[in-house]
């Protein structure tokens, strides 16, 4: 199998390097699309963009946000440490997140529970009483319909008994899935972020802020300092988990790691093809197993 390689060029100080070339940023930037939980929080940083989303997850038209953070990490030293790619807080300090997840085999229920937990333990703070914790309303965007009944979204209820009372604990959950089009207004918002087509204006403060991204000199210019950190996060996520499972590091393991990284973080087989120098037909077998 012949390996694909990029273009090595010469630093001031006369060795040998792989930076790719913005020409192949700028290709590699026209390519993300909103399953991508980098490129999502770089776009919903922008208030007006996060919230024409949130008026459409939620039906609400009035919907206001008042402010938003992406790549919120909640950290703990004897535990797994969360990392929300956007958290959004209304006027009334209702929370809402938004999470992509491109995997398949994991488990989804306990993962919400785990990453909702620590998110209310984050805003309780301490002397206060419990009716002092905001909503919580989570949307939890997947890529395939990993429910499989053919809707394009799932709302979690809870009731007390079988025919009893909702049992209103403050959390709301809702599945939503980008593979199933079943004509409504959310799936129609999925289907926008399956391309994230910068020529499309259909999505209103959305389009916009996407268009600037991959278009605009300013956006760019932001989106080709992410694509590279992009890149070095996955290396390292993979160095690390090889290790964490005792592999040993050799150039193949390390590239299929890191390949299963640039996949979670949104990036194409094509994408990930160029980004370690890989044939995409190796990255692809590569991959199969992620889903």
């Amino acid at each position: 199998m012949k390996k694909k390689t990029r273009e090595k060029k010469k630093h001031p100080d006369g060795t040998q390097g792989t930076i790719l070339s913005r020409e192949e940023r700028l290709r590699e930037i026209q390519e993300f699309n909103l399953l991508s939980d980098v490129f999502l929080s770089v776009t919903l940083r922008d208030i007006p963009a996060c919230q024409y989303i949130l008026r459409i997850l939620t039906g609400i038209d009035d919907l206001t946000v008042k402010e938003v953070r992406t790549q919120y990490v909640i950290a703990r030293i004897h535990s797994h440490d969360v990392r929300l790619e956007v958290l959004a807080e209304d006027g009334a300090g209702k929370l809402y997140l938004i999470e992509i997840q491109r995997r398949d085999n994991v488990d989804h229920p306990r993962r919400l529970r785990y990453y909702g937990s620590l998110a209310d333990a984050e805003f309780l703070a301490k002397g206060k009483t419990y009716d002092e914790l905001p909503e919580r309303i989570h949307f939890y965007i997947s890529e395939t319909d990993i429910w499989r009944q053919g809707k394009a979204v799932y709302p979690v209820t809870k009731q007390l008994g079988e025919n009893g009372p909702v049992y209103d604990d403050g959390v709301h959950i809702i599945h939503v899935n980008a593979e199933v089009n079943d004509g409504s207004r959310v799936a129609k918002l999925m289907e926008y972020f399956k391309t994230a087509d910068p020529m499309d204006d259909s999505e209103g403060e959305l389009s916009k802020r996407v268009h600037y991204l991959k278009c605009e000199e300013g956006g760019v210019d932001v989106m080709c300092e992410i694509s590279e950190r992009i890149e070095k996060r996955g290396e390292e996520r993979g160095e690390k988990r090889g290790e964490q499972r005792g592999e040993k590091k050799g150039s193949e393991k390390k590239a299929k790691m890191t390949a299963h990284n640039l996949f979670e973080m949104g990036m194409s087989p094509e994408q990930i093809s160029r980004a370690v120098g890989e044939d995409i037909s190796a990255v692809k077998k590569w991959l199969a197993g992620t889903k």
